[in-house]
């Protein structure tokens, strides 16, 4: 039973000065959340790795140990999942590699190389999975070399088209390709946009989700070409926050409004601090947070 009152922090997973907590991605299945995230851990020779990983709670309270899925290796570092989607009876997430050989804390913070690309894993049961396939966004004729720096990828159905799919990602604002298999995609344009985006469809609209250099703000569009920002930037209680002071970011909505006995959308965030990312905490002091609202608007956060 979910009792959001009964939350007794915002933060679901607090980093260290050895660990961060980033990019989350959520699915409410049967009553269990299911909480994917990229985990970075400095280890004792300081070397820092990135792994995608999973929690799983049913309250948003009691979480399971985290668990990781992708391998050890800073020539990947897969990271920055963005959603999960069912797709012909199985699951579907889309993850990013973020490739840094040879990262050292001392070097913090160095980001992906040029060689970022976006892949799929595939699941029965939200647990498994399988080894990670490339996405040729660009095409099947663009080779990998050729596509890009590309992160933080994002699957969503067309709301006029069943069975086309868009993937989502950084790459020129955010960057959208289509697909009816998952397998060939067609690349169709880019808009100026923040990061780690987020789309959700209400009232025949896109709603979009991004992260400039610090919060969450809302675009929305009819058609994925024309957008229009709406309401006002989204920085929740930052200003109180010492754990999100460097940052607040990597917004993801989830849309619970028609489940009974929560009957909101929930926001799953990261926030890093009290330093800023330049300044060193991005891989370490950084920690999942959540909120939720009833309009998309107005929010509401423990002990808010």
């Amino acid at each position: 039973m979910v009792k959001l009152a009964a939350i007794p922090s915002p933060v679901l997973f607090r980093g260290d000065g050895r660990t961060a907590y980033r990019d989350p991605a959520v699915l409410y299945d049967r009553g269990t959340f299911y909480l994917y995230f990229t985990l970075s851990e400095v280890e004792a020779d300081g070397k820092v790795y990135m792994y995608t990983a999973f929690a799983k709670s049913k309250d948003l309270i009691q979480w399971t140990a985290p668990k990781k899925i992708t391998v050890k290796d800073q020539n990947l570092d897969y990271s920055s999942p963005g959603n999960v989607i069912r797709y012909q009876n199985e699951w579907v997430l889309c993850l990013q590699t973020y490739p840094r050989p040879n990262y050292t804390a001392d070097q913090m913070p160095r980001y992906g190389s040029k060689d970022s690309r976006v892949f799929i894993m595939r699941s029965k049961n939200l647990e498994d999975w399988s080894q990670p396939e490339l996405l040729q966004v660009k095409g099947p004729s663009v080779p990998e070399a050729e596509m890009g720096r590309m992160i933080d990828p994002y699957l969503l159905e067309d709301k006029d088209e069943p069975g086309k799919y868009w993937c989502f990602y950084k790459q020129n604002g955010v960057s959208r390709s289509y697909s009816r298999d998952l397998k060939k995609w067609t690349f169709a344009g880019t808009a100026e946009s923040g990061e780690n985006v987020c789309v959700l469809t209400q009232n025949n609209e896109y709603l979009l989700f991004n992260s400039p250099p610090n919060g969450i703000s809302i675009k929305t569009s009819r058609d994925l070409k024309t957008w229009h920002d709406r309401g006002t930037l989204i920085t929740l209680g930052q200003e109180k926050w010492d754990w999100a002071q460097g940052r607040l970011s990597a917004g993801t909505v989830l849309d619970l409004t028609q489940v009974a006995g929560i009957n909101k959308y929930l926001l799953f965030f990261h926030g890093s601090g009290p330093l800023t990312e330049k300044e060193g905490d991005f891989d370490k002091n950084a920690s999942l947070g959540v909120a939720w609202s009833t309009d998309l608007c107005t929010w509401d956060w423990p002990g808010k």
